[in-house]
């Protein structure tokens, strides 16, 4: 081999060491630079104490349920909010336990939320089951709101019996399907309908009474501007007296 070949040789062994030197070098330091990056610390916003499903967004700011929180940016958890407003007007779906990070798939609108966003406190969801026409079926919508006007036996047992408006304004969650609109194998001569209420629970106690024990049916309220007569009740007297007057009242009473 001559001093030219011997030279070349040399030359190629020492561009790939320098090459390699030079790789070594980039890769080094741009891992140096992302175990930096994660090792950076950053601010997250963490639950105070637990917060329940189906608390609002305005409330958990009201009632300050979030602190910050000092974390490694790679234990920062997917979905993490980083402003209180993200979630001020969402609802929490799922309940968040004090110390966790507050992530935005924990919380959705109040449509997500179905019935649960329109009740609250002593509020119930009660599911009422009746046929088409003590339903309204095919006429209530949602956020209709309703009487209900029963009859029933009174005194249990005397053959005498009673009508009145037992409950007023109850608002309508979810109305029943409109006749003939079945699903499955179900006709429209058999089809169950029911209807989804919102009730206090003292006022479920009177529904699910009146379910058990008497006939009953929904009445329609108007959009606006509603009005009640005053509370009465009415018996095969007060009906048959209803309008009379003189005469023909004093032949009523006549035996």
């Amino acid at each position: 081999m001559n001093a030219t070949s011997r030279f070349w040789h040399v030359a190629a062994a020492l561009g790939l060491a320098i090459l390699a030197v030079t790789l070594t070098t980039f890769y080094v330091t741009n891992y140096k630079r992302h175990v930096q990056q994660s090792e950076a610390h950053v601010t997250v916003l963490v639950a105070a104490r637990d917060i329940p499903a189906d608390t609002t967004g305005s409330e958990i700011l009201a009632q300050h349920l979030l602190t910050n929180q000092t974390v490694s940016r790679r234990a920062v958890v997917p979905g993490a909010i980083s402003s209180p407003d993200q979630i001020r007007n969402l609802i929490a779906t799922q309940p968040v336990y004090a110390g966790e990070q507050v992530t935005a798939r924990r919380f959705g609108t109040a449509s997500q939320r179905g019935v649960r966003a329109q009740i609250a406190g002593n509020k119930r969801t009660f599911q009422l089951p009746g046929d088409a026409n003590q339903l309204l079926a095919g006429t209530l919508r949602p956020g209709d709101h309703v009487d209900v006007v029963s009859t029933w036996e009174y005194p249990e047992g005397s053959g005498h019996h009673v009508s009145r408006v037992i409950l007023r304004g109850l608002l309508v969650l979810e109305p029943p399907a409109s006749p003939g609109h079945t699903s499955g194998l179900g006709s429209p001569t058999s089809q169950a309908f029911s209807a989804q209420l919102a009730v206090s629970d003292a006022q479920s106690q009177k529904l699910e009474w009146v379910l058990a024990n008497a006939q009953w049916r929904l009445e329609l309220r108007p959009p606006a501007g509603s009005t009640d007569s005053p509370g009465s009740v009415d018996t095969s007297k007060t009906l048959v007296a209803d309008g009379l007057r003189g005469t023909s009242l004093a032949q009523l009473s006549t035996p």
